[in-house]
């Protein structure tokens, strides 16, 4: 395992030390504010002590990256395999654009995560928030899974507002008592049966496991899905009918 100390170092010179490392596995000291780490990479696993910079994982094309803090916007932007693991919170836009792999974070999220998120054949693009997230979540989703926990919020919904506008595809899964007082035209909101947690199940005990969490407590839960509205105009321009 190679160990890299990227204090101080510029951006691109430290992903030009990741991309020309032939082991596998990376450990990355000191990191901060260095953008576009394991941008379109594949095939190796990264772990980042420190707060990487924007657009961690952009393209990323099946390697893990686990980030042992916090991280900046749009991580995982338009990312196609592998996985994203945050003990801490991301920014704006986690996942925008996503269309395939899983982002796993612990804490919240900022605003527009999941935007313009899409699925095609067997790629189906999950995100798993821990804690709550901004507004605007899956705005234009069109595809893949949505799954924030709420992190015990006091049953209150775990989103901001517009949540979903524009969705035409996928699902988004809200762990909480009660949904926002207003929900957007273009979804149809309902409690969460058997077959729909069956489903996301084993997501959530997936992350579960990477953070120690108590998979059968948060499962216990009661849980809403929100689809696309079948007379939603959007799906005319973005889905092939």
């Amino acid at each position: 395992m190679r160990t890299i100390d990227a204090d101080g170092m510029h951006f691109e010179t430290l992903n030009d030390m990741i991309r020309r490392e032939k082991d596998s596995e990376i450990t990355i000291e000191k990191c901060l504010g260095q953008r576009y780490i394991a941008s379109g990479l594949g095939g190796k696993k990264i772990t980042i002590h420190g707060v990487p910079g924007n657009a961690l994982g952009a393209y990323m094309d099946g390697s893990e990256v686990v980030v042992t803090g916090n991280a900046q916007d749009a991580t995982g932007d338009t990312m196609n395999e592998g996985r994203i693991v945050i003990h801490g919170s991301a920014g704006d836009a986690t996942g925008y654009a996503m269309r395939g792999g899983k982002i796993f974070v612990e804490g919240d999220v900022g605003y527009r995560a999941g935007i313009h998120m899409k699925a095609y054949q067997d790629k189906v693009p999950v995100i798993v928030i821990g804690g709550v997230t901004g507004s605007f979540l899956g705005e234009y989703q069109a595809g893949g899974i949505i799954i924030v926990l709420g992190n015990d919020k006091g049953g209150r919904a775990p989103v901001g507002n517009f949540c979903g506008t524009g969705m035409h595809g996928g699902k988004i899964f809200l762990r909480c008592d009660q949904l926002p007082e207003r929900m957007p035209e273009q979804v149809i909101a309902g409690k969460a049966d058997e077959e729909d947690m069956a489903g996301v199940e084993g997501y959530i005990k997936e992350f579960c496991g990477e953070f120690g969490w108590d998979a059968k407590k948060i499962l216990s839960g009661q849980f809403y899905v929100l689809v696309p509205n079948t007379k939603n105009p959007y799906k005319q321009l973005y889905t092939q009918n």
